[in-house]
């Protein structure tokens, strides 16, 4: 199935991929958003090609106040809808009880627990059932992405991805959301080319790797809150 699909959308520019998704995965196909600069550009292509993708976004209860921003112009530019998916509440309580609300910068596996909690729960929640899973990923982002495929089979979930902008530099990104008068986090103009939980991620110095940002207490080689490993 994954060579019958990349040979369908072999030579397809991103907007192509997307349209042909929604045509022949309609509702078995979903978007995860995280109203970054890639998943905007994506979002703006759904509502331009068709409506029959689902879209949702990781509610992790730590979000930075301008994620919200973005996520409301969002939804008033587009009116496309976005579902909300948050951690097990009694999950989260346990933790935060047992462990502090910090407890993340204490260990690579308490900061692995929290993503967990927060994050990779609430993904597996949000895909079950799905076919297809389109994604804002980008080779370029990281070391470890460059390693991955435009399409590829995700074992851990058994689910089809699909990386649309996978080929696209951050200036093919930039260029489309001013062309296109996208809405965008305010703040990827102040050094966050990564945005995730706001008390993991801070902007990056001159000259320092795209994902430096994020969770930079820890060694820098293949820094991942694990949404994206498809093997076991």
């Amino acid at each position: 199935m994954i060579q019958d699909f990349k040979k369908e959308i072999e030579g397809l520019d991103a907007k192509a991929i997307i349209s042909y998704v929604n045509e022949k995965w309609g509702d078995t196909a979903v978007f995860s958003t995280s109203f970054g600069i890639e998943d905007q550009v994506i979002t703006h292509l759904l509502d331009q090609v068709g409506r029959e993708v689902h879209i949702f976004t990781l509610e992790t209860g730590r979000l930075f106040p301008e994620t919200y921003k973005v996520w409301n112009r969002t939804l008033e530019k587009y009116g496309l809808p976005i579902k909300a998916y948050y951690p097990n509440t009694e999950r989260v309580e346990k933790l935060v009880t047992e462990k502090g609300p910090t407890s993340f910068y204490h260990s690579i596996e308490d900061r692995k627990e929290c993503c967990h909690i927060r994050k990779i729960e609430p993904l597996q929640r949000a895909i079950k059932g799905y076919k297809v899973w389109i994604t804002g990923i980008r080779a370029e982002q990281s070391a470890n992405r460059e390693d991955m495929e435009s399409v590829e089979w995700d074992e851990v979930n058994q689910i089809i991805k699909v990386h649309p902008l996978f080929h696209w530099t951050l200036q093919d990104v930039e260029s489309f959301i001013k062309e296109n008068n996208v809405p965008y986090n305010a703040l990827h103009d102040k050094g966050f080319p990564s945005i995730g939980c706001q008390p993991c991620t801070r902007a990056i110095l001159p000259g320092e790797d795209f994902r430096a940002g994020r969770w930079w207490w820890e060694d820098k080689s293949k820094k991942e809150c694990g949404l994206h490993r498809t093997t076991n």
